[in-house]
């Protein structure tokens, strides 16, 4: 029997903006749905494909994309043309795209986190409990370990990369309704830890080197996300290793699982579990619960 459908968004009419001289950026919606995200990555997708000269670098984002051109190789009212077409051309219902789901472990609840966490309790909501104990509250989970299980149990989709080089912003593969929400700290920290796995709003993110931060912190995980010598075999092709569209399967480990792989991270031998995959928006819309247990399938068999 199909279980519950995502909530299909309509959106608004995109709107095109000039940044400069050779950027456009286009507004999908004002905020992020599922249906924005994946319009913004099917055209993005597209117009990489396309022999359209100029074209210097493409960035989707949660709602929006942003185009970097050469305005000697391209008119800017020529290129949102193309944008335009594709806007009318693409429907979610008939596209997919080729993607990867990835197993991302996460040591939740750890020492250097919590560390850090506890240093900074005046600058949040909840200065009493940790920042899982207090995300749990708010979002009626009755334990830390039942919100740790929620957060881990569906995949979350790669909606963009930024705001710092290498960051990876995920958003759970799950109705609007089972969402989880936190906010982010009253006033920024001026620390958190590299690797660090931060909440705000409904995104999940990945703080690829240590810095200041506002998100609330659940844990840790082993992995590199930037590598920028690319000395790790899976950073050949990019100093960045998640990518927009790639689904992560978050996997809670323990703290010995978590020094095994960070000798494998020092040694340059450890190589992320991933599996290749066709992604169907369609299907995901249609029975999220049973395509997501597909998806895990794939990946862990």
């Amino acid at each position: 029997m199909p279980g519950k459908q995502i909530q299909r968004t309509e959106l608004p009419s995109a709107r095109y903006e000039y940044g400069g001289d050779d950027y456009v950026f286009v507004e999908l919606d004002q905020e992020m749905s599922f249906d924005a995200n994946f319009k913004a990555m099917a055209i993005t997708q597209q117009i990489q494909e396309s022999d359209l000269p100029g074209l210097v670098e493409v960035c989707p984002a949660n709602a929006s994309y942003l185009i970097h051109f050469s305005p000697e190789e391209i008119e800017p009212d020529t290129l949102i043309a193309e944008l335009k077409e594709l806007d009318r051309e693409i429907h979610l219902s008939e596209y997919e795209w080729e993607t990867r789901i990835i197993d991302f472990p996460i040591l939740y609840d750890d020492p250097w986190t919590h560390e850090t966490l506890m240093r900074f309790r005046e600058n949040h909501q909840d200065p009493d409990a940790t920042d899982l104990e207090y995300s749990a509250r708010i979002n009626g989970f009755e334990s830390a370990e039942a919100f740790i299980d929620a957060h881990a149990g569906a995949p979350h989709m790669v909606t963009m990369i930024g705001f710092v080089p290498g960051l990876p912003w995920t958003f759970q593969m799950v109705p609007r309704d089972e969402q989880i929400e936190v906010p982010k700290y009253v006033q920024p920290r001026t620390d958190t830890p590299s690797r660090a796995v931060g909440y705000g709003g409904a995104f999940t993110a990945i703080y690829p080197v240590q810095g200041a931060g506002g998100y609330q912190l659940f844990g840790r995980t082993p992995v590199e996300v930037l590598d920028v010598e690319q000395n790790l075999s899976d950073f050949t092709d990019s100093m960045v290793f998640p990518q927009p569209g790639d689904i992560m399967k978050f996997r809670k480990i323990d703290r010995g699982e978590y020094d095994d792989i960070r000798a494998e991270i020092e040694d340059e031998t450890f190589q992320y579990r991933y599996e290749e995959i066709t992604f169907s928006p369609e299907a995901f819309f249609e029975d999220p619960e049973a395509y997501n247990a597909e998806l895990i399938e794939v990946l862990y068999g």
